[in-house]
């Protein structure tokens, strides 16, 4: 793998914004944020559930072609444009999820109100991938030359149950050649994520013989028997340190309100900041919805085969921790510095998991303006701000790169 050079965090951001290219950059970026702001609004109206981002990702792919980049669509689905350096063998890489939470039959239509957009996926994460055409624009204005080939990509997989399927085959397909990763993910630039929470995701399918809710009345109920572990699990204390968290997420069975259904599903999302403690939680989930098919059974009426029980993994996403004296934190604390930001250090589940749990170099960020409501219909985003967002991610990128005479 290779590694940040000192010069990345030696280096005065002061100085490098004067230099004329850098300046044509962050000049661009100074006149330019409403445009950017269109191609948010064109983005976030093309919708992109899991597993059908291509269209977004099409869209995305002609916004980086016009900007002179080398372009490709990956086997994965993920959009990667290519500005290369002096060092092709160095590689800075930014990605941005094209993917939502929302089903392809959500209104994703942007409404306006003065500075205020709503709609689902407005910030997460049409606010990351409008930075990243933004900082495409920006480097191509500049005409900067740098050693480090830089990467954008928009990757898919990285909502609901995609796994993180876009970010690991980029970091596949890099490799060692990975200096630092960079995912742009919603709007906020008061954090850099710089640990990633190990999850798991799962499906537990509880099946019986069904029947006449009439007829055969007190026969096993998957449904009451999932309810019945829902309520016992949910009594299990979950620590605040590591702090963890758990949710059931999606609840599906039976045909109709007078049958008794013959199966009942449910997706649940576990999350930790340790991996340890995940497993722990899983192994309480299994045994509380042993006890729940038991009481069920216990519960029965009539004699009756017995409910089958089958969970299926619907995704997991390692741990991981960037070194507090990472030369890639310390840049992004020099540009906050240079543009008067004060950003914390979080912890959260993104893209940057993959690359942090195999020891690359990888923050998250937001990629500027303010948003809120996230995951639900309601979600909004408001410009103000972007400009000292994309200005951050052009600064620390062409600090990582570094710039040719």
């Amino acid at each position: 793998m290779v590694t940040l050079s000192p010069r990345a965090t030696d280096d005065s951001i002061e100085q490098l914004a004067k230099m004329p290219d850098c300046a044509r950059g962050l000049d661009w970026i100074t006149k330019n944020v409403p445009w950017v702001t269109d191609q948010q609004v064109r983005l976030t109206e093309i919708p992109a559930p899991e597993f059908n981002e291509a269209r977004r990702g099409e869209f995305l792919k002609t916004l980086f072609e016009a900007t002179g980049w080398q372009v490709r669509i990956d086997k994965t689905g993920n959009v990667i444009a290519e500005r290369p350096g002096t060092d092709a063998k160095s590689v800075i890489l930014l990605v941005a999820h094209l993917d939502t939470v929302f089903p392809a039959s959500v209104d994703v239509r942007v409404k306006r109100d003065a500075n205020r957009l709503s709609a689902p996926g407005i910030a997460d994460n049409g606010a990351g991938l409008a930075a990243l055409v933004g900082l495409a624009r920006a480097l191509s204005e500049s005409r900067i030359r740098t050693t480090k080939t830089i990467v954008l990509a928009g990757d898919v997989g990285e909502e609901g149950e995609g796994n993180l399927r876009g970010i690991r085959a980029l970091v596949e397909n890099y490799g060692s050649r990975l200096a630092a990763v960079i995912a742009i993910d919603g709007a906020s630039i008061e954090h850099i994520t710089t640990q990633g929470i190990a999850s798991q995701r799962v499906e537990i399918t509880i099946a019986g013989a069904g029947g006449h809710s009439w007829s055969d009345f007190g026969a096993p109920n998957p449904i009451t028997a999932l309810a019945r572990a829902i309520v016992k699990f949910s009594a299990v204390n979950v620590p605040d340190n590591p702090r963890s968290s758990f949710n059931f997420g999606v609840i599906e069975g039976g045909t109709s309100v007078n049958s008794i259904p013959a199966s009942a599903s449910v997706k649940v999302d576990l999350r930790s900041e340790q991996e340890a403690q995940v497993k722990i939680m899983e192994t309480a989930l299994r045994d509380a919805v042993d006890t729940g098919i038991k009481e069920e059974m216990s519960a029965a009426r009539v004699n009756n085969d017995p409910l089958k029980v089958s969970v299926r993994s619907l995704g997991s996403r390692p741990a991981g921790k960037l070194p507090d004296d990472s030369p890639l934190l310390d840049t992004f604390r020099n540009v906050d510095a240079f543009l008067g930001n004060r950003s914390r250090l979080e912890r959260s589940s993104t893209d940057a998991n993959i690359p942090l749990s195999l020891g690359i170099p990888a923050v998250s960020v937001g990629g500027g303006g303010k948003g809120g409501g996230s995951h639900t219909l309601t979600e909004w985003y408001d410009a103000s701000g972007r400009e000292t967002g994309l200005k951050r991610l052009f600064l620390t990128t062409v600090a990582l790169a570094g710039v040719q005479p």
